[in-house]
């Protein structure tokens, strides 16, 4: 028991203690988590009327960022498969990493939930047979539990495996590579679940498609290992965490598989909505080009496309591929356009026009944006101190027999 105080002890302290530079960075990340805090304080003051969120279109940023954010966390995976699964060596140096990852985009997503919620004392009804969220009928009670049983998972692998790191013991297999299996199916129901949250919804026709759970796979299996790539070359510059040329070409040919696939299937979906001129349609009518004179979303959803399709040719055609400033450009425009993509291309326009045919627009409020950006800082200051602290118990420089010495 020493010894485990001993182990977090020395990851707190190691959290905290870096470079100049370093610090700036939190402290930048600090300044933004304390501007979203001020904005939570005026919603739970005044209430959501501060938000631009209405009677009609009743979910906005929140569960936009919310829906993007549990597709980050499920691509942990895709470090995971070849890791173990594979067991490729280069990849398993820094599977970590995506464990990591896997944990700060979970609270995030739970904070989006958090600030969703005008009442947080009443959150303690989404807990499954104690809440009233009629659970197991409800796929929001199911969302509780594999957000929080993917949380506790990918919590616990990467903790043991350092702390056994740590004490210059080998793990045991038994505590740890049964999860290692588990989480890999968890992330496709967690995936699964968190689709069907909007194809249940019978009464919204944007959302009640079968199409749309692989469309979470394929944005999922896009966005989070591009953000991986980007973050680890930053890792590969500034730490000691040796990322061989093999890891980048595993991740850039599931990023160019995962995109390609994202596209096909958006090209499906918008035969589905426009071939057949029904009025189910009208939902995606607004969303391409306008509805009865309203054009609030067609900017984003066109640019959404447009950074996408720049990203599938730039991770998908070899010569362009091979160009580490042009796929870093192609992997935040994945990101952008993908985000883009589930909030104002996805969540929003499900309730424009509503079921009485009444059009709404919806863009969200300053203080929407202010708490945005301060849960999404929450997430970055998170993972940094994640990585400061596990880094140097992977590559073998913070051992219990150093600080013993």
């Amino acid at each position: 028991m020493r010894t485990y105080l001993i182990f977090w002890k020395a990851m707190l302290r190691q959290s905290v203690v870096g470079s100049r530079g370093y610090y700036i960075w939190l402290l930048i990340l600090l300044f933004f988590i304390a501007l979203g805090v001020v904005g939570y304080i005026q919603q739970l003051r005044h209430g959501l009327i501060v938000t631009n969120l209405s009677d009609q279109v009743s979910w906005g940023a929140y569960i936009s960022n919310f829906a993007f954010v549990v597709g980050i966390a499920a691509a942990a995976v895709m470090l995971v498969i070849p890791a173990y699964v594979y067991k490729l060596k280069s990849v398993k140096k820094i599977v970590l990493v995506g464990e990591l990852l896997a944990v700060a985009a979970i609270i995030v997503a739970l904070l989006f939930v958090v600030v969703d919620m005008g009442r947080p004392d009443r959150l303690w009804h989404l807990l499954p047979i104690w809440g009233r969220v009629n659970w197991p009928q409800s796929m929001l009670g199911w969302d509780v539990i594999v957000l929080n049983g993917y949380l506790l998972l990918n919590f616990h692998i990467p903790a043991y495996e350092l702390y056994k790191k740590y004490t210059g013991h080998p793990p045991s297999d038994l505590y740890y590579k049964p999860f290692i299996v588990i989480s890999i199916f968890w992330a496709v129901f967690l995936l699964l679940v968190e689709a069907f949250l909007y194809v249940g919804l019978g009464g919204r026709p944007h959302w009640n498609a079968a199409i749309l759970a692989p469309r979470f796979f394929t944005a999922a299996f896009s966005v989070g290992p591009a953000f991986i790539i980007l973050t680890l070359q930053l890792l590969d510059k500034y730490t000691h965490l040796d990322v061989e040329q093999e890891v980048y070409l595993v991740l850039k040919r599931i990023v160019a598989v995962a995109l390609l696939f994202h596209l096909i299937l958006l090209v499906a979906e918008v035969f589905k909505e426009f071939y057949t001129d029904s009025t189910h349609g009208e939902s995606a009518r607004y969303l391409y080009f306008g509805l009865h004179g309203y054009h609030g979303l067609v900017p984003f959803i066109w640019t959404a496309i447009a950074l996408n399709v720049f990203a599938t040719l730039s991770f998908a055609i070899p010569k362009f591929s091979r160009n580490m400033v042009l796929i870093n450009i192609a992997a935040v425009a994945a990101f952008i356009g993908i985000w883009i993509e589930k909030g104002m291309g996805l969540i929003v326009p499900g309730f424009i026009p509503t079921p009485l045919g009444d059009i709404v627009e919806y863009f969200p409020s300053w203080i929407e944006l202010q708490i945005c950006v301060g849960i999404w800082a929450t997430g970055l200051l998170l993972f940094t101190l994640f990585l400061k602290a596990a880094i140097p118990i992977e590559t073998g420089a913070l051992r219990l027999k150093n600080l013993k010495s």
